[in-house]
């Protein structure tokens, strides 16, 4: 009897767990981090390094990056439950809803954090993912709090989104790094792409609370420089990284033609992204930010490896 009650009550807590930190939203960062491997791998091929690739680097890397994200969207949300709760747009959220308590959601968030630790010791080949692991944890979770004091929040999400291709090139090819540091360089230029395509995204999606957050005493572009002027900023930022994407097989020269439509695909979702949005009408920011950007980090990922597998 009670395992029957228990049951439903447990699968219940995982998923409001799973919703409080829009674990689907993990395809945001995931491809970018997977292409960096694939190249990594393809690169290893062409030097002749055999073998090419091992289940537990994939399975590394995608329990890293599982883990961080679950600990930083749970952290995020224990820092801003008290502003989440006076906000009309995320006073459902779970915790100012009393969906999970400020307890669990701490508890979830430590586990994650212990489970990304882990992983780097367990799962992939060299240390430097494990030496380089508390510090990486220190800055996705810091990034919770700089609302509170800078404008340029965005940019530090940006570049918390920005290490998984770093991170997953280094996990891989640690030892190359360590003896050319150099060789890094085509997972930093991926990384660019990211670090402007989210904080692209982030200063649209932060125009929805323009009002509360300039209200909360909280900073965002869009409280600084207006939504009008903030978009522009977002699509100036979304250009930037159309560019670096498009100055990558400058680093890496495997890349063809293939990866260059895949450019071009990327492009013009973002123009469909700013079509949508904008300032006298926000109501398809969800539209532009959850499934335009999902298709661009999927879809570049497939692209992009086609082209090195073919």
């Amino acid at each position: 009897m009670n395992q029957t009650a228990t049951s439903p009550s447990v699968f219940r807590r995982v998923r409001d767990i799973l919703e409080m930190i829009r674990f689907s939203h993990t395809l945001f960062a995931l491809p970018f981090a997977l292409l960096a491997a694939v190249m990594a791998w393809n690169l290893k091929a062409k030097q002749g390094v055999t073998p090419v690739w091992r289940w537990q680097e994939v399975v590394g890397i995608l329990l890293c990056m599982v883990a961080a994200r679950g600990a930083a969207m749970a952290f995020n949300r224990i820092a801003d439950w008290r502003f989440d709760e006076k906000n009309p747009r995320t006073s459902r959220r779970h915790i100012p809803a009393g969906v999970l308590t400020v307890t669990s959601v701490v508890a979830f968030a430590i586990v994650c954090s212990l489970l990304f630790v882990l992983a780097t010791l367990l799962f992939l080949p060299n240390r430097l993912p494990l030496y380089l692991s508390l510090p990486v944890l220190l800055f996705l979770l810091g990034y919770s709090y700089t609302k509170r004091f800078t404008s340029a929040a965005h940019f530090w999400l940006g570049a918390a989104l920005m290490l998984a291709p770093i991170s997953a090139w280094i996990a891989i090819r640690g030892e190359q790094i360590v003896a050319n540091p150099i060789d890094v360089l085509p997972a930093v230029v991926l990384g660019l792409a990211v670090l402007l395509w989210v904080s692209g995204f982030d200063i649209i999606y932060a125009c929805q609370d323009v009002d509360f957050d300039a209200q909360a005493g909280l900073h965002s572009v869009p409280v600084r420089l207006g939504v009008r002027r903030a978009l522009h900023l977002a699509a100036a930022c979304h250009l930037g990284m159309v560019l670096a994407l498009a100055a990558l097989p400058l680093v890496y020269p495997p890349l063809g033609w293939i990866y260059g439509f895949g450019i071009g695909a990327v492009a013009l979702l973002l123009i469909y992204e700013h079509w949508l949005v904008r300032p006298d009408d926000l109501t398809r920011v969800n539209e532009a930010f959850f499934q335009v950007n999902a298709v661009v980090s999927i879809g570049l990922l497939v692209i992009a490896s086609l082209d090195l597998l073919t």
